[in-house]
């Protein structure tokens, strides 16, 4: 049964890895879609305690649920081999694109494929929101934190900021009648202590050293993985131009799986194989160790009123944020009548007939690419 569940997880999280497109809000509801409603592995409160645990902790959060993920159905094959299913097929993927740069000195186009996979993705965001927030928001006070979140991150406040808050908050509201009696110490995560690297020569070293700074201390989005690594990679060490950055963020975004694979990117053009490998292992390493520290923990935070209230403040902060993402997708994504049929479209199939939200984004691929072939022919 064991053998049997853990070709379960590595089956279904290296599909996921081939076509998990549209970044971690989009990965989460994919996740919910196959694991919660279809496979029925975890239950709603689970799942989002899953999301809330890796909210707290650095690393590449959706990365990180497939991990916990993994561990709940196969144990710690299922965590590691998990992980790994997932992060290959997207590392495989970049790989490619690094090559054809490097050979080409351009990206392949890939925007008719995108043009209509994007709008599926919002359809699948939204599914998962209406599900999600019902148990996340199950209390006027929880309702307030995530409409609040969803107000805050459009007036520019840090995301991590509000997860924090939002939990503080509503541990300190919810358990106010106890906080003389039970005083609780709070204590930050903080990165590992990685010694100052200094300018130097490309080397192997270096570059799995200064990727395994970055995947320990990070969080928040893409924007914050572009500030690191450019602080890095093009002042200190001098390695790369601004244009090489952006454009290894761009195939980060625009590839299926963890955008932490800009990292592969990276790798490969300055260290090729080698240095794709090894960039590749810097970045996701810490998010196996944190991962491993934290799993053992995250069942026992129901067990305590404290933590159970910050556990659902950050809950609710999730929503509002996950929400807030997609409000920001939805104006780049469906920009005619073509993009809104298909989320429309995708939404229905979700809920009315209940199809696979992989087998909609490689739909919407495909009629992305056909819809682009048309306008070619017509003009």
């Amino acid at each position: 049964m064991k053998m049997n569940n853990l070709l379960e997880v590595i089956l279904l999280f290296g599909k996921l890895g081939f076509t998990a497109f549209g970044g971690p809000a989009a990965h989460i509801a994919m996740y919910h879609d196959e694991v919660v409603r279809r496979r029925k592995w975890i239950d709603e409160q689970r799942f989002l305690d899953l999301l809330g645990a890796t909210q707290l902790i650095p690393g590449p959060n959706s990365t990180e649920m497939v991990m916990h993920i993994g561990y709940l159905r196969a144990g710690w094959p299922g965590l590691i081999l998990g992980g790994l299913a997932f992060i290959i097929p997207a590392t495989l993927i970049v790989t490619v694109f690094a090559w054809a740069y490097v050979e080409f000195g351009s990206l392949p186009q890939i925007g008719a494929i995108l043009y209509g996979v994007k709008p599926v993705i919002i359809a699948i965001i939204a599914q998962a929101l209406w599900d999600l927030g019902r148990r996340a928001l199950k209390t006027r006070l929880l309702a307030g934190c995530g409409l609040a979140a969803l107000g805050l991150y459009f007036a520019g406040i840090n995301e991590i900021a509000l997860l924090f808050l939002a939990g503080l908050a509503v541990m300190l509201l919810q358990n106010y009648r106890q906080m003389r009696a039970a005083p609780q110490a709070l204590l930050p995560l903080s990165g590992l202590g990685l010694p100052a690297l200094l300018a130097q020569p490309f080397g192997l070293a270096t570059l799995f050293w200064t990727f395994f700074k970055i995947g320990s201390v990070l969080y928040g989005s893409g924007y914050v993985l572009l500030a690191f690594m450019h602080t890095d990679f093009v002042l200190r060490l001098g390695w790369l131009t601004d244009q090489q950055l952006l454009d290894a963020i761009a195939v980060g975004q625009v590839t299926p799986g963890p955008l932490f694979t800009s990292a592969t990117f990276i790798g490969y053009i300055l260290g090729g194989l080698p240095g794709a490998l090894i960039a590749t292992l810097g970045i996701f390493a810490p998010a196996y160790i944190f991962v491993i520290i934290s799993n053992p923990f995250i069942p026992k935070l129901r067990n305590s009123p404290w933590a159970a209230s910050l556990l659902d403040g950050v809950n609710a902060a999730s929503m509002g944020l996950m929400a807030a993402v997609t409000l920001t997708l939805t104006a780049g994504s469906l920009t005619d009548w073509f993009t809104i049929f298909l989320a429309v479209a995708a939404l229905v199939m979700l809920i009315r007939f209940k199809i696979n939200s992989t087998w909609l984004v490689l739909a919407g691929a495909v009629l992305g690419w056909l819809a682009e072939q048309f306008v070619r022919l017509a003009i």
